[in-house]
């Protein structure tokens, strides 16, 4: 999409309520560009399943300190797989892809996230990550917390209903047994968890554009995406 007479590369913000299908979305937007893609809930989820394996986790409750203990001695870094298209996640060196989206780890991914050190350590990481622009990075507070100066930044929403329903049906096509209805619960919990956290709680930016997708194909939210780019990046050219 861009061209030799359109060279600036920007930092393009995705943030929204979870299984909107930001990082799906996001994914399409950095392919179409040529941009990296940077999936921050999947470092979040990371930091929960370090923690849940290391016992900082016991039936479903955080110790902030036993989670904060652990960083120090956490890695995470995206390695690109050439059969899917895009990165795989990896803790301490070891394949983490699919076991971080276990129902598990969703149902505590939130009260991890709210823990302050593992927010600003997460987001220095980040922030480091973003310097060269040319990035497509997702989450909950991109465009207000980490990159507050983004030139692009999206919010998406949908249905909680619909978001549950597509929960279910990635996990069900990777052959782990769920409840639509526990997704459902945990979808709204987790609503309610992201936007009342004492730390970056999930908020819209005031200069970000709403994409409600409930209803909307993942080629028609490119084609939305496409005038939105196009329209953005000749504001800037003035």
């Amino acid at each position: 999409m861009q061209s030799a007479e359109n060279p600036k590369k920007i930092i393009i913000a995705v943030d929204g309520f979870s299984s909107c299908g930001k990082s799906t979305f996001a994914k399409a937007i950095a392919a179409r560009l040529g941009y990296i893609f940077i999936d921050t809930g999947a470092m979040y989820r990371a930091v929960t399943l370090y923690a849940l394996d290391r016992g900082a986790i016991s039936s479903g409750i955080v110790d902030e300190d036993a989670v904060t203990a652990l960083l120090d001695e956490l890695t995470i870094d995206f390695r690109f797989n050439p059969h899917r298209g895009a990165s795989d996640i990896y803790v301490n060196g070891d394949l983490a892809e699919n076991r971080i989206r276990t129902i598990e780890v969703s149902n505590c991914v939130s009260a991890v996230s709210a823990i302050p050190e593992v927010r600003r350590r997460l987001v220095a990481m980040q922030q480091r990550m973003g310097r060269r622009r040319g990035i497509v990075m997702d989450g909950r507070d991109i465009g207000t917390t980490v990159f507050p100066g983004a030139e692009l930044k999206i919010f998406m929403t949908a249905d909680p209903a619909v978001r549950a329903q597509r929960r279910y049906d990635e996990l069900k096509a990777k052959g782990m047994e769920v409840s639509l209805s526990e997704i459902e619960e945990n979808v709204r919990s987790r609503d309610h968890a992201d936007m009342t956290r004492a730390v970056s709680p999930l908020r819209q930016a005031d200069d970000a554009v709403v994409l409600d997708n409930s209803h909307m194909t993942v080629k028609e939210q490119m084609e939305w995406f496409t005038e939105l780019f196009e329209s953005r990046m000749a504001e800037l050219q003035q």
